[in-house]
Order: C-alpha cells, then sequence, then structure tokens
C-alpha cells in the first residue's frame, strides 16, 4: 500500500528518492524512467507540435503526505517556482492531523457552442431548435462509439439568445456532453462540426464558430479540509493566531479584485504543476478556473477559509477541472504516464479530486505564510540556491553562498557574486 510519508525526503540524494518512491509506492525502476530521462525524445516532440528543435525541461518534484478521500497519494508536481512542492506537502502534512482532504467531481460534463448568425428572428429560431432537440442529440451521440461504449455521450441542449453584440443579435447553441476520463476537446469540436448544417437548416442561419468551451461549470471539483487548532501553532504564533490570520487574508481575497488574482495564483500554482506533470492542458484549467472566479460579476476568491464550531480552520475549494487520463499529451508523453501511475488514479474524477486538494493545500501554505512570517522568509531561502547558481556558484558553494544571503536577509545577483568571491579569491 502507498503512504505518501517518507521521512527526510528532503534530505536524500535523488537517486536515493528515486528508490524510496519505486520502495513505497511499489514500483518498478522501468515505471520511473521517464523522471530520469525527461521522457520525451526529440523524434516524439517533432510529432507533438510544429517546428520543433529540441526540448524545454522543468523540475519534477514529488509533494508527500497527501492523503485524499481516506487514500495516501505521492504527487508529482512539475514548476520553476521554489517552496511550492515544499509548501503543499507540510500542508498536506497539517491536514492529516484532520482526516486529510475529501474531494468530489460532478460528472465530467463539457459545453461545446455553436455561434448561430444572419438568423431573421432569434426567438423563433430558439424554439425551432428546441423541437429538435431529441434529434439533434441523438445525432450528436453516435459521433464517438468508443466514449459510448464507456458510458459517454451527448447529454443535453440548450440555447441561449444574445440580443445585442458588435455584429448584432444571434444565438449560441450549448451541447452538453459527457466525455468520461477525456479531457474532451476533440470530442465535443468534433460533434458540434457535426450538428452545424442541421441547427443552420433548423434556424436558416449560419453556425459559425463551432468550439469547446473552457469554462468547465458543469464538470467541478471540490475540495475541503479542516486543521485542527492546536496544530497550527508555531513559533510564537498560537493556533488561534494563526487561524485568524489565514482567515483574514481569505476575506481580503474575497472583496478586492487585486488581492484574489494573487490569491488564486497561489492556489494555481498547485493546480497548474499537477496538470502539467500530467500531461493535460494548464492553459485550459487556467482559463475556466480565472473565468469561473468571475462568474458572479466580480473577480474572486476561489477558496474559502473560516472556522467550524469547535474552532478548527476550515477550507474548501471549488473549480472547474477538465482533466483527462486517456488521449492527448497524457498517452503520448511517457513521463506524463508515469506520473499518472505514481499517483494509482483509474480515472479522470480521481485525478481532479487529487488535483484539486493539492490546490487547497498550496493556497493554505500561502496564506499561513503571508498572515505570519512573511512571504519572503521560506520563499527566499529556496530562491537563494537559484540565485547562487545563477552568480556561478557549483557544489557546495551554492548552500553556502545561499546560506550568507539569506543570514544578510539580501538576496540578489550582485551580492550572491560578491559572496562567491569571497569564498574563491
Amino acid at each position: 500500500m502507498t503512504t505518501s510519508r517518507i521521512s527526510g525526503f528532503y534530505n536524500m540524494t535523488i537517486e536515493d528518492r528515486r528508490t524510496h518512491l519505486m520502495d513505497t509506492a511499489a514500483l518498478t525502476p522501468e515505471s520511473l524512467l521517464p523522471f530520469t530521462t525527461g521522457g520525451l525524445s526529440p523524434e516524439a516532440a517533432d510529432h507533438m507540435i510544429e517546428n520543433v528543435v529540441g526540448l524545454y525541461s522543468l523540475p519534477l518534484g514529488i509533494a508527500l503526505n497527501f492523503q485524499v478521500n481516506g487514500r495516501d497519494v505521492l504527487v508529482p508536481m512539475t514548476l520553476e517556482e521554489p517552496s511550492v512542492v515544499a509548501g503543499a506537502s507540510f500542508m498536506a502534512k497539517l491536514a492529516r492531523a484532520g482526516g486529510g482532504f475529501t474531494a468530489t467531481t460532478a460528472d465530467p460534463l463539457m459545453i461545446g457552442q455553436m455561434q448561430v448568425i444572419n438568423v431573421t428572428n432569434l426567438y423563433e429560431a430558439k424554439l425551432r431548435i428546441y423541437e429538435k432537440k431529441n434529434e439533434l442529440i441523438a445525432e450528436a451521440d453516435t459521433i464517438d462509439p468508443i466514449l459510448k461504449k464507456f458510458g459517454g455521450g451527448a447529454r443535453d441542449l440548450e440555447v441561449r439568445v444574445i440580443e445585442d453584440s458588435p455584429i448584432g443579435g444571434f444565438l449560441v447553441v450549448h451541447l452538453i456532453y459527457d466525455v468520461r476520463d477525456a479531457m474532451g476537446a476533440n470530442a465535443v469540436n468534433t460533434a458540434c462540426e457535426r450538428l452545424a448544417p442541421q441547427i443552420e437548416s433548423i434556424t436558416g442561419g449560419k453556425v459559425h464558430l463551432r468550439i469547446l468551451s473552457n469554462l468547465a461549470d458543469r464538470r467541478i471539483a471540490r475540495a475541503r479540509c479542516t486543521i485542527p487548532v492546536k496544530d497550527l501553532a508555531f513559533d510564537d504564533f498560537s493556533g488561534e493566531e494563526v487561524r485568524d490570520g489565514i482567515i483574514a487574508a481569505y476575506a481580503f481575497a474575497a472583496v478586492d479584485p487585486y488581492r484574489a488574482a494573487t490569491h488564486n495564483k497561489g492556489i494555481m500554482n498547485g493546480v497548474d504543476s499537477v496538470v502539467i506533470a500530467t500531461g493535460n492542458d494548464w492553459r485550459a484549467i487556467e482559463a475556466g478556473a480565472h473565468a469561473y472566479a468571475s462568474r458572479s460579476g466580480k473577480y474572486t476568491s476561489l477558496s474559502t477559509w473560516g472556522k467550524d464550531a469547535d474552532g478548527n480552520l476550515v477550507g474548501t475549494l471549488e473549480m472547474p477541472m477538465a482533466v483527462g487520463i486517456v488521449g492527448g499529451a497524457t498517452k503520448v508523453h511517457p513521463a506524463a504516464q508515469a506520473a499518472v501511475k505514481l499517483m494509482g488514479v483509474k480515472t479522470a474524477s480521481e485525478l481532479a479530486e487529487i488535483i484539486v486538494s493539492v490546490g487547497l493545500a498550496q493556497n493554505m501554505a500561502a496564506l499561513r505564510a503571508l498572515a505570519t512570517e512573511g512571504i519572503q522568509r521560506g520563499h527566499m531561502s529556496l530562491h537563494a540556491r537559484q540565485v547562487a547558481i545563477a552568480a556561478g556558484a557549483s557544489g557546495e558553494l551554492i548552500e553556502k553562498v545561499a546560506a550568507q544571503m539569506v543570514a544578510e536577509k539580501v538576496v540578489r545577483i550582485d551580492r550572491a557574486e560578491e559572496i562567491l568571491k569571497g569564498f574563491t579569491s
């Protein structure tokens, strides 16, 4: 059985970390080989995008301590920013004391949009479409027999009237499509293309755009956690002080879009890194998240923080999560396949539940730092190593230069160069 608690993981060598992953998750060396090589060859990359000239690598780390719906999960995270993996891991450790993360997902419903222009009477055309709704759904349901075999397919059809726009009025037809364990873009776009001629025949108009919406507000992932107030205490901060500081920081994001943008960026630090590691479309997830945060007409926090009747800290996160484990880069990129295998997920819903839990953990890490010792203390100590390397430090000098900059509270490349010169002269 996998355990996400690996003592001293941070201090191990990279090779020892891989060995512990294999032992802990019962994986073979071959399973983790893509993490060693980067997983992608130039030849494979040449078939993924255009004009390939090489590869671009990012670090892949493992977030520890995560327990999601009672199951321990080792979480691969791919990103360049220091302190994120450590922060998420530590918050997951605190969350374990309250039972870990509880997460759910809605059905994997995606929305395909068809823009119908040049319509004489919008409201009459809307009703004509509804009169043929069952026929249209039945037609869309025949497009992907494999998806239908696994329980997916067309579920509903909706029509919206846009009364005024820069080109005047038009209709928007929404095809609601269950995509099961796929992200769903290809299936939904194909279905919209197929229905376009029939929509034109029914309305007398022209179907202009036919495209998936990345505001996947039918495909929501939700996570919550409870942190016992006593476990929030550290250094000179009481548990109550930390709890109230986190809640006050959340309140700022709830009412101010300038703060909410940075608050939600912290959430996406966690979310995107797992999305990237699994070969999913992080741009789609970003677009959906920020659109969802604006659904009330004002941009606000995706998460909430408060306390329960016993005074414990309670966090929740709700956001669109259109991720898949079949098709696309997830099936083409060996490292993405290895990441999915490491987590032991069997469905896209399980993956979404893990990702939204990581987003909530990272949000808590950022708020805890902001509300107590300040964001720079932990972040800059890790960032100092990057600055030391940029200044030319190598080997043991990296830690020495970084440690002195942190002690001086001056983490800049010019100071790193001066310190390095002192060590080497």
